[in-house]
């Protein structure tokens, strides 16, 4: 829900609105301030201004549907995020909620664009650039970032009324019992997408089954795939050239058939296994795409007649080390799931990880055994 390059706009004119202030207990030293709103649309990054409030657009331009493109396929993906802070979406005042998430843009921007004709305000925290379920399991989507930042933005100051709407993803992050000590705000979470919001907002904060059901769709599923892809893409570089100096010398060089039945093996852990999750049998994720990859890899085996008596020690070879690429592959996408805990997430590394390893190292010997004897 409110759980995915930064670019500094210049900010127009701001104009000065009259808010009624909350009453003078917890309110800001400059209450009797006018508050300031910057009516600038949030299209990419977007400059903080401490003391200012930026007023955001609830229509996505070009720009951050572009950018919601790079951020999938690993373009600059880490430096995709806003400053944290308080934002205005409609014309909030102080009875409006208050919607808490994560300075990820894509994130960001799935949140404002169902906040149409809404007024509420917007407190972002700093979370690197971390999607919310990610982040509270990192703990940058936290107890004591949000207590800061609640204060340092005077919110108390701001609004009449102490409650604070939480993404149900981040709630693993967040003490409410600690932030009610600490700032006299009341936890409430909300609906696990940001679609329903507007839904739990009229119902006055109440979810429904529905709401609080966490889905891990093919869409959801297909959208983390690009950026695997490329990251895979990227490491596999380095590979191509140690296989490219090795065939220089080596007796039976790496062919069209080596590269294929790699690339098969890297297609199968980042794309093919989440695509069919579901249907593969077992709860790791790392377990379903060794099964895959042990198909394809089996497959290709046989395909190409490397089951024969000339070849055993290379398919013994691949048949340990692709399968383990692909595992390892389908392991990252534990962390994407909000199928995992992040208690599963450390108990599936701390299996899976030696295991790939081993059988990726004894396999990567037996393949350059087989090519250099």
């Amino acid at each position: 829900m409110m759980s995915n390059v930064d670019t500094t706009t210049k900010a127009a004119p701001s104009t000065t609105v009259m808010l009624p202030m909350a009453g003078s207990s917890g309110s800001r030293p400059d209450a009797g301030r006018p508050l300031e709103v910057n009516n600038n649309s949030c299209c990419s990054g977007i400059a903080g201004n401490t003391g200012d409030i930026t007023h955001i657009s609830t229509s996505l331009s070009f720009q951050d549907t572009l950018g919601a493109w790079k951020a999938r396929w690993g373009i600059r993906r880490m430096e995709y995020k806003i400053e944290p802070g308080l934002y205005a979406a409609g014309k909030p005042d102080h009875n409006s909620p208050v919607l808490v998430s994560c300075n990820y843009k894509l994130t960001f921007d799935m949140l404002r664009k169902n906040l149409a004709d809404m007024d509420c305000w917007l407190l972002i925290l700093d979370t690197n650039g971390v999607n919310v379920w990610c982040a509270a399991g990192k703990g940058t989507f936290g107890t004591q970032e949000l207590v800061n930042r609640l204060k340092a933005v005077g919110l108390p100051g701001i609004i009449a009324h102490r409650e604070l709407i939480l993404p149900q993803l981040g709630a693993s992050g967040v003490n409410a019992h600690e932030v009610r000590r600490q700032t006299g705000f009341t936890v409430i979470y909300g609906p696990v997408r940001a679609s329903d919001i507007r839904s739990f907002i009229s119902s006055g904060y109440k979810a429904s089954k529905e709401m609080r059901r966490v889905k891990f769709t093919l869409l959801d599923r297909l959208v983390l795939t690009p950026i695997e892809l490329v990251e895979a893409a990227k490491k596999s570089l380095l590979v191509f050239g140690v296989l490219f100096l090795l065939n220089l010398f080596a007796p039976q060089p790496f062919d069209v058939y080596d590269l294929i039945i790699y690339v098969g093996a890297i297609t199968v852990g980042a794309f093919l296994t989440p695509l069919l999750l579901p249907l593969v049998p077992g709860r790791a994720f790392s377990w379903k795409g060794w099964i895959l990859g042990l198909i394809w890899t089996g497959f290709a085996l046989w395909l190409f007649g490397w089951y024969a008596a000339g070849s055993l020690l290379l398919a013994a070879g691949y048949l340990l080390l692709l399968p383990a690429v692909s595992a390892y592959l389908a392991l990252n996408f534990t962390g994407c799931s909000t199928f995992t805990s992040p208690s599963g997430v450390l108990k599936e590394m701390r299996i899976a990880l030696p295991l790939i390893i081993g059988a990726s190292v004894i396999g990567a010997v037996l393949v350059l055994i087989s090519k250099l004897i």
